[in-house]
Order: C-alpha cells, then structure tokens, then sequence
C-alpha cells in the first residue's frame, strides 16, 4: 500500500512540476530541443525522399488509401509489440553469447532514468538497420513500387508521430487536451508504477485495452523493478 500510494505521488509529483514548470515549456521549446537530435532527421529525411520518390512514380490506385488506413489502425498493436518483445527483451546467454540487442540495452537505460533525453529517442544506430530494410521491403513486397512507396511515406509519419509523442511525454510540457493527458499518464505510470502494464506510446487504452494490459492503476502494485527492468 506505501509503495503504491509512493508511485501514484511520483506521479502526481510530475503533474504539480508541470503546473509550476520547473522551466517554461512551450510547444515551439520543446520542438527547437527535439530537432537537436539525428532520428527526427533521419525520418523526416526518409519521409520526403519517399513522397518526392512516390510523386515522381505516379501511378495511383484505391490501394494507396487502403495501405495507410491498415497501418495507422494496427500501430497501436504494432507499438505493444516492439515495445513488449523488444524493447523489454531479457538477455539471454547462449552459450557464451548474450543476446541482447542495443535497442534493449538502450531502452533499459531509458527506463533508469526516463528524463535523459538523448535515450528518449530510437539509436541512430538502430535507424541505420531499419530504415534501408524498409526500403528494401518497400521495393520489392509491394508487387508496385508506387505501393511501396506508399508504405514507406505512412511509416515514416508514423515514426515522428512516435518520436515526437514519446520525446514529449517525457518533457515537461503540460498536457492541454484529455487525449493527450491520458496518453502522458499511461506512459507515466509504465515508468513509475509498473513496467508491466501500459506499453503504448501514442494512444493509451487502445492494444493495452484489447491485450489487457491496461488495468485500474489503484489495482496495481508499484513494480520494485520499474527502473530496472529485470533487476540486472
């Protein structure tokens, strides 16, 4: 019960720091910091490539609409996953090999100390990985580069949704609208409270709701491990 009432006050201890602003946080603040960092070029690098690339292309069809729809509806899903199996991965030794990836690495770093703003952000180094597969994916798996292309312009919006939303939550911005307040408070108590609970970023009640991982937070437990995930 203590520990509880501790992680609903470090919570509540964060919405009283951003009605007293420990800085003057604005919208035009925030994003002069965000643009400091190299993944929200290198996505919006790969986003106007993929529209300059899909307007030279050409060549439209109803599918164009039905490929963006299909992935912003099954993001959500897709962010619980990375989120879950990725980020919260376990090393495990194999032999004398540890699998454990640098975006896990990073993310347990993250988790520490969820104000360092540089861990807020995906590596740079996993983005090198990423983005040519998504290119590579968008090539070839489509049947029609055109479509592709497609898949690739909605991907990267939605990875600055992403990083814009994540890199947001975790400043001291003041929420202004109930949508964007719910999304903060869930992604808040992941990290305060319990790290196994509320795994999206960019929605809150959405795949946590349907996955079940989207509890009353006067029923959860503070996780002793929430800034050290798997107590390593």
């Amino acid at each position: 019960m203590t520990t509880d009432r501790t992680a609903r006050g470090q919570v509540r201890a964060d919405e009283r720091t951003l009605r007293t602003q420990r800085r003057a946080v604005t919208l035009g603040s925030a994003l002069r910091e965000f643009v400091r960092h190299p993944t929200p070029w290198m996505i919006a690098a790969f986003l106007t490539a993929a529209v300059i690339a899909r307007l030279v292309v050409g060549g439209w069809a109803w599918t164009d609409a039905l490929v963006p729809v299909l992935m912003v509806v099954s993001f959500p899903l897709s962010e619980w996953l990375i989120h879950v199996f990725i980020l919260h991965w376990r090393p495990r030794a194999l032999g004398r090999l540890t699998l454990d990836s640098l975006l896990s690495r990073k993310h347990r770093e993250h988790h520490r100390d969820p104000r360092d703003i540089p861990l807020i952000f995906i590596p740079w180094q996993v983005l090198c990985g990423v983005l040519p597969v998504a290119v590579v994916l968008g090539v070839f798996a489509f049947g029609r580069v055109g479509l592709g292309l497609t898949f690739m312009i909605t991907l990267g919006a939605l990875g600055l949704v992403y990083e814009w939303t994540h890199y947001l939550i975790h400043t001291d911005y003041k929420p202004k609208t109930a949508l964007y307040k719910a999304t903060w408070r869930n992604h808040r108590f992941h990290h305060y409270k319990n790290e196994h609970y509320w795994f999206t970023v960019t929605t809150s009640g959405t795949a946590d709701r349907v996955l079940h991982t989207n509890p009353d937070p006067d029923s959860v437990e503070k996780s002793p491990t929430a800034k050290n995930l798997h107590a390593l």
